[in-house]
């Protein structure tokens, strides 16, 4: 394949490409445009001229006769002066009959190569006196016929010098030429302006890019931008988009941790000098006892923020993405039977409801274990004693439902209208440890699968409901997983 590089090397841009494939092809179309019109101007000036000489053909060929027994001719003088004149060249004639016994005019005027077929003229080149002359040939039948020689006929030629013609034909080719070479040399230019013009508006699309400030991530304006290079646009901007998104999200995650772990970090370096101090071994253990909690709870609230982050990143899941079939009866199962020894230890009553039969959705597994995890935590932190909390999962018109409900404190209505804002705890969640980042990791990860996370307070306590549906995914992902479920 033919490429072509900048003298720097690079790939060349659109307007070299179109002007390096369009000139060449332009011009070798206009010259072979040119060279078929000159050769048929070329016949047109000879068909011109031919015609002429049939007229004085003609002319002679009445003038013959053989009515008194041989051959004889009136020569229409008058017609071939003005033949010379309109020729401006010298003219020959030439009767005769076929057998050659009767011969009348320039009798070296050469016969053309070819047979003569009777009442059609011939034209042809010859060499007469050393000259190029151009002759019209014509033989027809004699009547009446001589020396009672019925078959025989009577051939006229009449001639001219070519020099007069070809100058014409070369004046006139020259003045075609020139006219063509013009012709040729606008569309050239008319060609390299409307390229040039057809891609100022992508040089002032590059002119503002490059001018931008490099955090500048507004989306590119596409008016005046050809329609061809309209999608190109588009997708810079989701790009663009794309990269904006995560570039808040990351901004968020440091803006978090910088907010979450300083109080924590300052408290531990607090822990630690006191401890250093101290020279009673219980109080350095007591010490090291409340620096293991403020470890704990660090490290878990970094964990919630970049499980937060990940969720964020990247909007909704796409096709591209690796999608698991999640049953979430299993995945619950699982999560209850880790978190056993915590419900024990609070006496509290765990159970599941869900049947035998698995319940499918379409996902990441780890984002909706996290979801559930942090759902379950809430109900083990806020869950007094002896109380009661069940995991509730069914399926219902294509519909997961994921619900744990429990009988602790419960949530006042404010509180749920701004369950998911990050490091807002309820009142309920004041006396207890946390980071406040729980709900907003189950609302980040429900909006990542296109769910629905609902919250309820009930009389005594509160239920929390997550919602998956494969409607909610991509079409492809949607019909790619109806497809597999049915043939499980």
């Amino acid at each position: 394949m033919l490429r072509l590089k900048s003298l720097a090397g690079r790939e060349p841009g659109l307007k070299s490409i179109l002007l390096w494939w369009l000139v060449p092809a332009l011009v070798v179309f206009m010259m072979t445009a040119l060279w078929l019109s000159n050769h048929m101007l070329r016949s047109q000036i000879n068909l011109a001229y031919d015609r002429s000489l049939a007229g004085a053909l003609r002319s002679i060929d009445h003038q013959i006769s053989t009515a008194s027994g041989g051959l004889s001719i009136e020569l229409p003088y008058l017609m071939l002066e003005f033949f010379e004149l309109t020729a401006n060249e010298n003219v020959y004639y030439r009767v005769m009959t076929e057998d050659g016994l009767a011969d009348i005019g320039n009798q070296q005027l050469p016969l053309p190569e070819r047979p003569l077929i009777s009442g059609v003229p011939q034209y042809y080149n010859a060499d007469y006196l050393g000259e190029t002359v151009r002759i019209a040939a014509l033989a027809r039948a004699m009547d009446p016929p001589l020396y009672n020689d019925r078959g025989g006929r009577v051939v006229v030629l009449v001639g001219e010098d070519v020099d007069t013609r070809e100058a014409f034909i070369q004046s006139m080719l020259l003045r075609s030429i020139g006219r063509d070479l013009v012709t040729v040399a606008l569309v050239i230019l008319i060609v390299v302006f409307g390229v040039l013009f057809a891609v100022r508006p992508l040089s002032r699309l590059r002119q503002e890019v490059e001018g931008r400030h490099h955090d500048d991530l507004r989306p590119i304006e596409a008016r005046d931008i050809p329609a061809e290079v309209q999608p190109l646009v588009t997708a810079i901007n989701l790009h663009m988009e794309r990269y904006a998104q995560q570039a808040r999200v990351q901004s968020q995650f440091l803006d978090d941790a910088s907010h979450q772990l300083r109080t924590p970090l300052t408290v531990l370096r607090a822990q630690l000098g006191y401890a250093l101090r101290e020279s009673d071994p219980k109080e350095v253990r007591s010490a090291l006892v409340a620096m293991g909690e403020g470890l704990d709870r660090a490290v878990r609230t970094a964990n919630q923020m970049l499980t937060l982050a990940r969720a964020r990143d990247n909007g909704f899941l796409e096709m591209g993405e690796d999608l698991e079939r999640v049953d979430l009866l299993q995945l619950a199962r699982g999560i209850l039977k880790d978190v056993y020894p915590i419900a024990r230890a609070k006496r509290l009553d765990l159970g599941l409801e869900g049947g035998d039969a698995p319940v499918y959705t379409w996902g990441l597994e780890w984002q909706i274990r996290e979801a559930i995890v942090n759902l379950v935590d809430n109900a083990l932190r806020y869950t007094p004693p002896d109380g009661v909390i069940t995991v509730a999962v069914s399926m219902d018109e294509g519909k997961a439902t994921v619900a744990v409900e429990d009988n602790g404190v419960g949530m006042s209505q404010p509180d749920i209208d701004r369950a998911g804002v990050r490091f807002r705890r309820g009142k309920a969640g004041k006396n207890t440890a946390g980071a406040g980042l729980g709900l907003a990791i189950v609302q980040a990860i429900m909006q990542r699968h296109r769910g629905h996370f609902h919250l309820e307070s009930l009389p005594r306590g509160c239920r929390a409901t997550l919602v998956f549906t494969l409607d909610s995914l991509p079409d492809e992902a949607a019909a790619s997983a109806n497809s597999r479920i049915e043939s499980l």
